[in-house]
C-alpha cells in the first residue's frame, strides 16, 4: 500500500486548486479522476453551455435585429462550427487543468475509480487495468454529481438525451420535449430554440423555477413564450415511447391527458450525488437519504480527516461554491484559519436570455421567517439602458429590510443580470443600505445606474 499525506478523489473545481495547493505546501498529494480532468464545469457544464450559448445568442441577435434598423438577410446556423468550437474551448480549459496538475511537484494524477476499502484506505482500478492500493491521512472528497434518471414508463428503452450526451449531438434536433422547467432545462431549452429547434418543456410544478418567487417565474415564462417556446406545467409524464419516426411522450395534467411526437427527449430532472460506488460502508462516511455525504460547517464529515467539497456534499450545487469550498478547507488546515460555511452569500446565475442572477433571500423567503421587510421592482422597459439597447424583457427585484435598510435578496432578470446582482452582493457584504445606493452615482448609461430608479420606487423616502 502505497502512502499519501493527502488524497483528492475528483478532479473537478475543488479538488484541482486543493490538490495543487496542498502539494506545494509540501504535503505528498495524489488526484484521482475516473474520467475527465477539470469536472463536470469544464467538460459538460459551465463552459461548453456558455460557449454555445454565445453562439445561439448571436444567431437571435441577428434574426432580429431589423427593429434596430438592421438587415443581415437569411441567417445560417453552421452547427459543426458551434461544436467545433465548444470542443476546442474544452479541449483548451481540461489541457490548461492537466498542466497544471502535471507542472506541480508533489502531486500525482492517477486516471481511474477509487474506492474505499478501509476508512482511510483506497482501491485505485487504473484505467490501464492495474491496481493501486492508496492509504492518506487527509482524504477529501470532490466528485461530483450526475443526471437523475426519473422512472418514466418506457424511458430506459428509447435513446434519451441528458445534459451531458446533448453536448456531443452532430446536428440540431427537430423537436425536443424537455422533461424539467429548471436552470439547465431552460438553459437548454432557449439554446436549442435559437438553432432552430422547436422546443417543449415539461414542468411537474405548477411554475416553472418552483423555488423562484412566482412573479420571477412568470417573467423567464414570458421570455420563453415570447421566443415561441412551448412551456407546459403541472404535468406528469406518464409513458415514453418509440413512434413511426421519433418518440412519443404522454403526459397527463389536472385537466386533459395529451401525446407529443418529438425526435428528442432531454432529462433535466435535477441531479444526484456521485457517491454509489464509493464504498463509503468502509470507511465509515455518512449520508443523507439522497446520498450526498453528510459535513460540519468546516466541510469535514463525521470521519475526522475525511473532507467532501463540492455538489457531492448537497446544498447548491454551484462551481463557484465548490471552489469557495476549497478555500475554505485550505485556509482552515494549512494557514491554521477558522473559516465555515455558516452565513456564507450563494450568488447565482442561469445563463438564459436575459439572464436570470440571485443573491439573498427571496421574497417568498422573507414572508417564511416573518420579516419586517419591502420589496422594490423595477421592469426593463423602465430601464434607460434596455430601451436604447431593445431588450426590454425582464426586471430588477429587490427585498430590503424595513427598519435597517440592508439589502436581504435581490432578483435581476436582464441581460447583464449576473454583473447588477453582483454590485448588490458587494453592497450586502459591506453592509451599504439601499438608501445610499439610491443616490449613488454610477456610470450612464449602464444597467447598473439603474439601481437608483429600482430603490426609488420606495416613495415616501424620496
Amino acid at each position: 500500500m502505497k502512502h499519501y499525506d493527502a488524497i483528492i478523489i475528483g478532479a473537478g473545481q475543488a479538488g484541482i486548486p486543493l490538490a495543487k495547493k496542498l502539494a506545494e505546501a509540501g504535503k505528498k498529494t495524489a488526484i484521482i479522476e475516473k474520467r475527465l480532468v477539470g469536472g463536470t464545469c469544464i467538460n459538460d457544464g459551465c463552459t461548453p453551455t456558455k460557449t454555445m450559448i454565445a453562439s445561439a445568442k448571436a444567431a437571435y441577435q441577428a434574426k432580429n435585429a431589423t427593429h434596430l434598423g438592421i438587415e443581415v438577410g437569411q441567417v445560417k446556423v453552421d452547427f459543426k462550427k458551434i461544436k467545433k468550437r465548444k470542443d476546442e474551448i474544452v479541449e483548451q480549459f481540461r489541457a490548461s487543468s492537466e498542466r497544471g496538475i502535471e507542472s506541480t511537484k508533489g502531486l500525482t494524477l492517477l486516471m481511474g475509480r477509487a474506492t474505499f476499502t478501509g476508512t482511510k484506505e483506497l482501491r485505485v482500478d487504473l484505467a490501464d487495468g492495474k491496481i493501486e492500493n492508496l492509504s492518506a491521512d487527509l482524504i477529501f472528497i470532490n466528485t461530483g454529481a450526475k443526471t437523475i434518471i426519473p422512472p418514466i414508463k418506457g424511458l430506459n428503452e428509447v435513446d434519451y438525451l441528458t445534459s451531458t450526451s446533448i453536448l456531443e449531438l452532430d446536428e440540431v434536433p427537430e423537436h425536443i420535449v424537455i422533461i424539467g422547467g429548471n436552470y439547465i432545462g431552460l438553459e437548454f431549452g432557449q439554446m436549442f430554440s435559437r438553432f432552430g429547434s422547436k422546443i417543449t418543456i415539461l414542468e411537474k410544478s405548477p411554475n416553472i423555477l418552483a423555488k423562484e418567487d412566482q412573479d420571477i417565474s412568470k417573467e423567464i415564462c414570458n421570455v420563453l413564450t415570447n421566443e415561441k417556446i412551448e412551456v407546459l406545467t403541472g404535468v406528469d409524464v406518464t409513458e415514453i415511447k418509440k413512434a413511426k419516426s421519433g418518440l412519443q411522450v404522454e403526459l397527463n395534467s389536472e385537466s386533459s391527458a395529451k401525446k407529443i411526437k418529438c425526435s428528442h427527449v432531454l432529462i433535466a430532472t435535477g441531479r444526484k450525488p456521485q457517491t454509489e460506488d464509493l464504498g463509503l460502508i468502509y470507511c465509515g462516511v455518512k449520508t443523507d437519504h439522497q446520498g450526498h455525504i453528510l459535513v460540519n460547517q468546516k466541510l469535514e464529515t463525521n470521519i475526522k480527516g475525511i473532507y467532501a467539497l463540492g455538489d457531492v456534499k448537497g446544498g447548491p450545487a454551484f462551481t463557484h461554491i465548490a471552489y469557495n469550498d476549497y478555500t475554505i478547507v485550505y485556509r482552515n488546515l494549512i494557514e491554521g484559519a477558522k473559516l465555515s460555511i455558516k452565513n456564507r452569500p450563494i450568488p447565482y446565475c442561469m445563463f438564459t436570455d436575459p439572464q436570470l442572477a440571485r443573491i439573498g433571500i427571496s421574497e417568498n423567503e422573507a414572508k417564511e421567517k416573518g420579516l419586517n421587510y419591502r420589496v422594490a421592482i423595477l421592469p426593463m422597459s423602465q430601464v434607460a439602458r434596455g430601451i436604447e439597447t431593445g431588450e426590454t424583457m425582464g426586471l430588477m427585484k429587490a427585498i430590503v429590510d424595513a427598519e435597517s435598510k440592508r439589502i436581504l435578496g435581490a432578483a435581476i432578470i436582464a441581460s447583464e443580470g449576473g454583473e447588477i446582482m453582483s454590485v448588490l452582493q458587494m453592497a450586502m457584504e459591506g453592509g451599504i443600505t439601499y438608501d445610499r445606493i439610491r443616490h449613488c452615482v454610477f456610470a450612464h448609461p449602464t444597467y447598473t445606474e439603474s439601481l437608483n430608479n429600482l430603490f426609488m420606487k420606495f416613495k415616501d423616502e424620496a
